[in-house]
């Protein structure tokens, strides 16, 4: 078993699955694999449990009766992998936007230059990202800059999606009590950590927009991000944080 899981949240990517999963199996360390899979129509599940039969040991898949949110999937993946007993646990998305091969980069800024959780990161070095309309390049550059702003947390891109957190950052923080489940959801994470004192390193990537399937993110989303900022700055400020007791 490796020391690593990437955990990928799925719902309609029958399109990138395979060949997400096969370009991580082929990077030069080993990283296991857990699929979350919210009921996708289009037989992504399917798809999966094909390639099980190939990965036997090293790819996994929870299936979900639906769409519950990203903030639930990754929730469910983070306890079924601090069970296993991972050391390093990974967020990415299954359509590329993220290049897996800055899974080691991510790697190697927890397991051997300090940091507790590595965000790959759009905004540490300008802005790097390919193929998003200036619209929503704009509105996600300066979300980041307005939940720097409302709670002092010094990271360039907080609502990053591809993230490599250290066991016992998850061990610590109280996933039960983390609320939010779509765009904010990021966000509460790395403040949480944060709160708690941990070393967050952000890693420089290019972000890259999807080419295949069709994407998640919607106006309700964007929404509960801007609000839900100042929700975790009040509870922070007068109900403490989200550590384990």
């Amino acid at each position: 078993m490796s020391d690593s899981i990437v955990i990928i949240p799925t719902y309609n990517e029958k399109e990138n699955i395979e060949a997400i999963i096969k370009t991580v199996f082929n990077l030069p360390k080993d990283f296991d694999i857990l699929v979350i899979d919210d009921g996708s129509p289009d037989g992504t599940a399917a798809i999966v449990k094909q390639l099980q039969q190939e990965f036997s040991d090293k790819l996994y898949l929870i299936e979900r009766a639906g769409k519950l949110g990203l903030g639930t999937a990754y929730i469910a993946g983070f306890k079924w992998a601090l069970e296993q007993k991972y050391e390093y646990i990974f967020e990415m998305d299954a359509d590329f936007s993220h290049n897996p091969k800055d899974l080691l980069r991510l790697y190697d800024a927890c397991a051997n230059h300090g940091a507790d959780m590595a965000v790959g990161s759009r905004y540490y070095s300008g802005v790097n990202v390919v193929n998003w309309p200036m619209g929503r390049v704009l509105m996600s550059y300066f979300a980041s800059r307005y939940v720097r702003v409302i709670t002092g947390m010094k990271v360039h891109d907080s609502t990053a999606g591809f993230v490599c957190y250290k066991r016992i950052v998850l061990e610590t923080i109280d996933l039960d009590n983390i609320r939010f489940k779509g765009y904010a959801f990021q966000v509460e994470m790395k403040y949480t950590a944060y709160c708690l004192k941990f070393d967050i390193k952000e890693v420089s990537i290019i972000f890259v927009n999807r080419m295949l399937g069709t994407s998640k993110m919607n106006s309700g989303i964007f929404a509960e991000g801007v609000f839900g900022v100042i929700t975790m700055r009040l509870r922070q400020m007068f109900g403490g944080i989200h550590k384990k007791k």
